[in-house]
């Protein structure tokens, strides 16, 4: 299920935003100011982030350059103001749209699903290169120096997924929610045993990278 944030200071326009996008069938978190936001992106993966602009704590613009700086997801961002100044404002700190309050649902809703479908080809076509180790996302192959081979499914999104995110230590039940999917019905057994089986597969075949067990969080890959 795609998960998405609404950060905004007013109630009101939360509560708008949550009920819209959940009937349109998406997982929805809110939050009520910028540091707040800041803290759940730091808890928990999103796929998209809904960002108001006049904030309290930390504006919109500032939170947006900061999930740019960190982390691989869109955001849009709301606001009441329309001056090409703002909107510059905006682009520059990274963000993928610009909404100008007051808007019809409708037409967040259209600007969220073409920015998903937008952001999820260009994600797909891309390989992930370390060192000697190319992961291809779009042949679903893993190459090693002259060597090309085919992982079972899961245990090829694991690692194109901890791939994509080097060095960030993610809990098991994040990676079951990312590979496997919030309708995963097993326990987070499950991650350590495709984990062992990633780690035996390349201890011998690559020194590019390890998964590494972050103690008290769960997992993460290490380049080398």
């Amino acid at each position: 299920m795609i998960k998405i944030l609404v950060v905004d200071d007013d109630l009101l326009t939360r509560q708008f935003i949550q009920l819209l996008l959940t009937e349109e069938g998406y997982a929805v978190s809110v939050a009520e100011d910028g540091m707040a936001a800041w803290r759940v992106l730091q808890q928990d993966i999103f796929n998209l982030v809904v960002v108001d602009v006049m904030m309290p704590f930390l504006d919109g613009f500032t939170l947006t350059a900061k999930i740019k700086q960190e982390m691989d997801i869109p955001v849009i961002v709301l606001t009441a103001k329309g001056q090409m100044e703002d909107k510059e404002q905006g682009f520059l700190a990274g963000t993928d749209d610009y909404l100008v309050k007051p808007f019809e649902g409708k037409e967040l809703i259209f600007r969220i699903k073409a920015l998903l479908r937008r952001y999820f080809r260009s994600t797909e076509e891309e390989s992930i290169q370390v060192g000697s180790t190319i992961v291809n996302k779009k042949s679903y192959e893993v190459r090693v120096g002259r060597r090309t081979f085919l992982l079972p499914l899961k245990e090829f999104e694991l690692l194109y997924f901890l791939l994509s995110h080097p060095e960030q230590a993610f809990t098991r039940q994040q990676l079951i929610d990312s590979v496997w999917g919030m309708e995963f019905q097993g326990d987070d057994r499950t991650v350590d045993v495709h984990i062992k089986r990633l780690r035996d597969r390349f201890a011998e075949l690559s020194k590019d990278f390890s998964i590494k067990t972050i103690r008290g969080v769960g997992y993460a890959a290490e380049m080398r």
